[in-house]
Parts: C-alpha cells; sequence; structure tokens
C-alpha cells in the first residue's frame, strides 16, 4: 500500500472508532463504506479485520452478562460460522463490483432502516425459531461484505433485550465473526503480512478515536447526530453502489 492510502486508511479507523463510540454503530460497517469508496474491497475487507477485532474484544471483556448471552444464542453463533465461511466462498468467486454493490446495498439497508426507526417486536416462541436463519444469512453478508450488523441487529433490537445482553451478544457475534474472516481471508491469500501491518497499526487510531469518545461518557449521545451519521450510511452506501 502507498503512502496516501496508508494514511486515508489510517483517516477512515479514526473517523469509525470515534462514530462507533458516539453512535453504536458497527465499526466495520462504518469503516468499509468509507474504504471502499477508493480501495478494493478485497484488500478493505482484510484491512479492518484485526482493528474490528480489537474493538470487540475490549467491548465484550468489560461488558457483564457473557454466559447469559452464549446459552440464549448459541445458535446463532453455530450457525454464524457457516455462513461466514459460505460468504467467504462467494467473495472469493465474485468480481469485486458485485461484492462492492452488496455492501452498497447492506449500507443502504441499514441506514434506512436506523433512519426509520423499524424496531418492531419478536415474540418469545418466535426467537428460536429465527435464531438460525438470523445467524446464517448474518455470517454469508458478513463473508461477501465485511459487514457484520445485518440481518443480526434489527433481530436483537425487536428481542427488547436487557442493555448488557445486548452490548455482550453482538460483540461476541462481532468477534466470533472477525475470527473466522481472518482465518479465511488468509487462507484465500488476501490477508499478507504487509496487510497485516497495516491492520495491526490500525489499533491505534481505533483506541485514540474510543478514548475520545469516552471522555465525554456523561454525555448522551444527540439523536439528531445519530441520524446524521445513519444518513451518511445512506450516502456511502449510493457512493459505492454507483462507483461499481
Amino acid at each position: 500500500m502507498d503512502t496516501a492510502t496508508l494514511s486515508f486508511g489510517l483517516i477512515a479507523f479514526f473517523l469509525s472508532a470515534f462514530l462507533k463510540g458516539i453512535t453504536g454503530l458497527g465499526f466495520s460497517t462504518i469503516c468499509l463504506g468509507i474504504l471502499t469508496i477508493f480501495i478494493d474491497i478485497k484488500t478493505a475487507i482484510p484491512l479492518v479485520l484485526i482493528p474490528s477485532l480489537s474493538s470487540n474484544v475490549l467491548v465484550m471483556v468489560s461488558a457483564q452478562r457473557f454466559w447469559d448471552a452464549v446459552r440464549r444464542f448459541h445458535l446463532i453463533y453455530i450457525t454464524l460460522i457457516p455462513g461466514v465461511v459460505m460468504g467467504l466462498w462467494l467473495l472469493c468467486r465474485l468480481d469485486s463490483t458485485i461484492a462492492r454493490t452488496c455492501l452498497g446495498g447492506v449500507l443502504l439497508l441499514y441506514g434506512i432502516w436506523g433512519l426509520l426507526n423499524l424496531h418492531h417486536r419478536i415474540a418469545v416462541r418466535q426467537e428460536r425459531r429465527l435464531a438460525v436463519p438470523v445467524g446464517y444469512l448474518n455470517g454469508v453478508v458478513n463473508g461477501v461484505t465485511g459487514s457484520q450488523v445485518m440481518p443480526l441487529l434489527p433481530y436483537l433490537l425487536a428481542l427488547r433485550l436487557d442493555k448488557d445482553v445486548f452490548v455482550q451478544t453482538v460483540n461476541l457475534s462481532f468477534t466470533i465473526s472477525s475470527l473466522i474472516m481472518i482465518i479465511g481471508v488468509s487462507g484465500m491469500a488476501y490477508l499478507n503480512w504487509p496487510l497485516a501491518g497495516a491492520s495491526a497499526f490500525g489499533i491505534v487510531p481505533v483506541a485514540v478515536g474510543i478514548w475520545l469518545v469516552s471522555k465525554d461518557r456523561q454525555v448522551t449521545p444527540d439523536t439528531v447526530f445519530r441520524r446524521l451519521v445513519l444518513g451518511m450510511l445512506v450516502v456511502l452506501g449510493l457512493a459505492v453502489v454507483l462507483n461499481t
């Protein structure tokens, strides 16, 4: 990677970590939306994996209710793994433009869903029935696009979970996905040592971004700002689709 591309990547890491800290939106989803405008998606996906994994592990360690999340959502974690494998298999065979279009579609869908605040409620009797397709589909989407939020996030929000269980469940899912992705992209030769070094160095701007947000924890995130970020995701999704 040339200096300009690396610098752009580090700025994208910092912005994504900062925005995630304020809005709670997925780091990978925001970062990939920015990166893939200028970088090929098959380079961008492995580039975000290590910073994403580190941020997820930090949140997971600090959160509580780990075993509650495992017991209740083990079907999602189990079916997530073959889903990611399938998604990576598709990524390896798909043209980069198709994968970019899929990512743009996910960004658009996530942004519109958030703006419309479509938080439906799922009955307890439906929770277990939906866990397998949600886990598998989330893995497939993750493998193809690098984004970890759809359809998992709408599903979990519809369950009206306790905050600690929700945070633990989401970050445990993201951590498992990131680990499988790292193994997969390494086996597919998408993640080489120079790219891994650049990705690992991305932990620094991610840590700075999260630290800056943590200094203002007492201030409740502005809903208007959250809508602006969601709107930005819609714009990024359109930009990714139109640039394919």
